[in-house]
């Protein structure tokens, strides 16, 4: 009687499974195939079956696992294929949270900041389609000192913060 070893996925109905034990405890399964009289010889089933299972491989050896290791970056870690896709775009979700909070954070600009503090900080952090300066240059801007810049836009984010409640 012929005995070919087969992973379980691999058996067939026609084929009598038996157990066997290894000498450490493991358990094996081991395919007994006997030839039929209505059946192809054993040695051409055998063909069909290795056949059949490294088709399977090579499906399987296309796919990818996100988290499969591509290479190493300078310090040594692991790169995954996860860490250099690039993602679609923000949740919906979030893009409506960040909308609601730039519209909250718009209306207390304007309600809780005097004048002068609003052109510091519009002009230090670049809202209202202005271009980011520094304080240096927002203080030669509006003749002040770059000293008076920093603790104007110290109060200012002070009063932004104290006034934001979620």
């Amino acid at each position: 009687m012929n005995i070919l070893r087969f992973p379980i996925k691999q058996m067939k109905q026609t084929a009598q499974k038996t157990t066997w034990k290894n000498w450490n405890g493991s358990v094996m399964w081991i395919m007994k195939m006997k030839p039929l009289t209505d059946q192809k010889p054993i040695g051409v089933r055998i063909a069909n079956e290795l056949l059949m299972y490294f088709r399977s491989r090579k499906k399987a050896s296309r796919e990818v696992s996100l988290y499969e290791p591509i290479g190493t970056d300078r310090e040594g870690n692991e790169i995954h294929l996860l860490d250099i896709i690039e993602s679609e775009g923000d949740d919906v979700c979030d893009s409506c949270s960040r909308k609601e909070d730039a519209a909250k954070l718009y209306r207390i600009f304007s309600e809780a900041l005097t004048p002068q503090e609003q052109e510091v900080i519009k002009f230090r952090y670049g809202l209202f389609g202005e271009e980011e300066l520094t304080q240096k240059v927002i203080a030669r801007h509006l003749n002040i000192s770059r000293s008076y810049v920093s603790r104007i836009e110290k109060n200012a984010l002070q009063k932004l913060r104290s006034r934001w409640v979620y």
